[in-house]
């Protein structure tokens, strides 16, 4: 073990997309030829599947100091309605482009802090939305909360518009862990979080939980989830905490990686932690992710429609995602656009009555490949292909990369496939990272990546 962490401890991608954002060809990005294929994009893709609909919320009263996301900290409020505001001017700028109105099939509240958010604010968000599109049977919204200040007005308000899926972040129930990554929730909120979602009615609550964060121990790992089993939620994401330091506007200065385990130490806190979800019959659907038998994600995997986009993992497959909000990413199927990442240059440009694109990237015949591979993988754990496929240079320049992990018994390859071994789990990254044309061809010479393992 201490040999495979030591040869496969790099920094990797986390493939919510390929390629993956520092290799987005923005010089090709073309905006006006995106726009022009806006609308035969979205009547293609607007089918009976339905379109995803991201909508970040970037506001939080205090930094947690283990986030490297887009967040904006202030306690003050009065930033809600304002903000709303222009989300809703930025979706009635998409159905201008849309020839008829968006399916939706899923809604995903992140952040940030959804729950920064009045519950009147979010009715008056989500209504304005809903009644400019068909929300499909059976759609799945779902929203981020965190335990110290999402409320039973905010559960049930959520919960009237169609919101069944609740996902709280709880990354550590210790307290000095709690202490250093300035995330301080007592259990009791999260018990109560919990119990209060469950009598409302919501039917699959997620926990974020994270390894390798600065002080956490076995013993406060094996704390943790001794808690986190008294109320068993259907879903369990066990993240790697992605440390990365380098990226403007995170605290991640705060501490230093002298407080760390890292290594055969961080594994093992994984290995704990997995054990222990294991011995209460979860199961693992996808890098770091676990489902109990009766959610709707462990039936996803185990019949093939378990989907992987910028949001996470999803049971259901689309392939339109509009991203609504600052620093926000859409996938119109041939391309991928992020928003501004500055809330003033956001707010501004939505203002001017432009769509707030900063950037974007325009997929290749070879993107479009290597992206159903590794999504497989993410999704999978393996993935297949035909003849043209087989033919192609860069499939077979990942498989002279796979030579490695498969001498190591990380992966089995076939003729017409890949599949992942029990014993490459863990190292899934690194096995997509295979298929990475673009990052093969220009490896990168600064730091970009948190670790793969």
């Amino acid at each position: 073990m201490t040999t495979l962490l030591n040869k496969y401890q790099v920094a990797a991608p986390r493939y919510t997309s390929y390629p993956t954002v520092p290799y987005w060809d923005t010089t090709a990005f073309r905006e006006d030829q995106w726009l022009e294929g806006l609308a035969p994009s979205f009547s293609a893709l607007n089918n009976e599947d339905g379109i995803s609909l991201y909508i970040h919320l970037p506001f939080c009263e205090r930094l947690c100091t283990y986030c490297g996301c887009n967040k904006y900290i202030t306690v003050n409020h009065d930033h809600e309605i304002p903000y709303i505001n222009t989300v809703l001017q930025e979706w009635e700028l998409y159905l201008q482009h849309f020839p008829e109105k968006p399916r939706i099939r899923e809604v995903h509240l992140g952040g940030g802090t959804p729950t920064f958010f009045s519950p009147a604010n979010l009715t008056r968000l989500l209504n304005a939305i809903f009644e400019t599109a068909v929300v499909l049977p059976g759609a799945e919204h779902s929203f981020e909360g965190h335990p110290n200040n999402t409320t039973p007005e905010h559960m049930q308000a959520l919960y009237d518009l169609g919101f069944r899926r609740m996902s709280l972040g709880i990354q550590d129930l210790d307290l000095n862990v709690q202490t250093i990554i300035n995330r301080i929730q007592p259990f009791e909120n999260v018990r109560d979080c919990v119990e209060t979602a469950r009598r409302i009615g919501y039917t699959s609550i997620n926990f974020d939980l994270i390894y390798g964060l600065p002080l956490q121990t076995l013993k406060s790992i094996r704390e943790t989830f001794t808690q986190c089993m008294f109320l068993l939620p259907e879903r369990i994401s066990f993240y790697s905490y992605a440390h990365v330091p380098w990226i403007k506007g995170n605290g991640q200065r705060l501490f230093s990686e002298k407080d760390l385990p890292t290594g055969d130490q961080k594994r093992a806190l994984y290995e704990l932690g997995k054990s222990i979800l294991e011995n209460y019959f979860y199961v693992e659907i996808g890098m770091d992710h676990f489902a109990l038998p009766d959610d709707k994600l462990f039936e996803a995997a185990a019949d093939g429609s378990l989907h992987r986009n910028f949001m996470g993992y999803t049971d259901h497959r689309t392939s339109l995602l509009i991203g609504l909000g600052v620093s926000a990413i859409s996938d119109t199927g041939n391309a991928y656009t992020q928003n501004e990442k500055s809330l003033a240059a956001y707010q501004e440009k939505v203002r001017q009555g432009k769509l707030p694109v900063f950037r974007g990237h325009m997929l290749t015949k070879e993107d479009l490949r290597l992206r159903n591979h590794i999504l497989r993988l993410m999704c999978r754990f393996e993935t297949h292909w035909d003849r043209q496929d087989a033919n192609c240079d860069a499939i077979s320049e990942s498989l002279q990369r796979l030579q490695e992990p498969e001498r190591d018994g990380l992966v089995e390859v076939r003729p017409d496939g890949v599949i992942v071994t029990e014993k490459g789990k863990p190292y899934i990254r690194n096995i997509c990272m295979a298929f990475d044309a673009r990052l093969w061809r220009n490896v990168p010479q600064t730091q970009l990546f948190s670790n793969a393992v």
